[in-house]
């Protein structure tokens, strides 16, 4: 649950659309912020995280079914670690890479965080240039709605425009919706792979 009764209310009274269909790729636009760009699609507004939206972390990132398929799987209960997250975030932006918040476009009702970013080899692999990766974590209040494919077009349009070629995207074997996504926004499935993480991962790769 969770703790602002602004976010209850906007859940409560059915803040999300519940369309299935989102494009490959949107009409974004970009208005530049301190650390990066916002983008806008037609339901959605990409953001810089901020502070303020600690509390919307810890609800989510608490939840054991959204951490479940990420990193060790545990759910991160406390405050402070939903602000160090916040940090790590805001830290991740660059030029061309963040991770940005995800909330209604009208509303501002968050709905969860992508990524862009250099994703980290498995220990052993070694490659010529690093590759990006392009990924989607959403609160379950937002899942079946679209969201997470609309959001991850939004940051392939921008990667596009910003003169990247190429994203990957790796999701535990078992997420089968996370799959889907990627399959959604065009992606090619390439099989399980060790190459990240220093885990086993299913790898999907799209040439931009």
């Amino acid at each position: 649950m969770f703790r602002s009764g602004s976010y209850r209310s906007a859940y409560n009274e059915g803040a999300f659309s519940r369309s299935m269909m989102a494009p490959k790729r949107v009409s974004v636009l970009t208005m530049t912020e301190d650390l990066g760009p916002t983008l806008l699609t037609e339901r959605l507004r990409l953001r810089v995280p901020t502070g303020a939206d600690t509390e919307f972390a810890q609800s989510m990132y608490s939840k054991p079914e959204v951490v479940r398929y990420i990193g060790a799987g545990e759910p991160e209960l406390s405050m402070e670690e939903a602000a160090a997250r916040i940090e790590r975030y805001r830290a991740r932006f660059g030029p061309l890479t963040g991770v940005w918040m995800v909330e209604g476009r009208e509303d501002r009702v968050p709905r969860g965080f992508v990524l862009l970013k250099p994703i980290p080899f498995s220990s052993g692999s070694t490659a010529e240039q690093e590759d990006i990766e392009i990924g989607w974590h959403l609160h379950p209040h937002a899942w079946g709605s679209g969201f997470a494919a609309e959001a991850a077009a939004a940051l392939l349009a921008h990667a596009e425009s910003q003169g990247l070629q190429r994203l990957v995207a790796v999701t535990h074997p078992d997420n089968d919706a996370s799959k889907a996504v990627a399959v959604r926004l065009g992606m090619t499935a390439a099989g399980l792979t060790t190459r990240y993480y220093d885990t086993t991962c299913e790898l999907f790769c799209l040439d931009l």
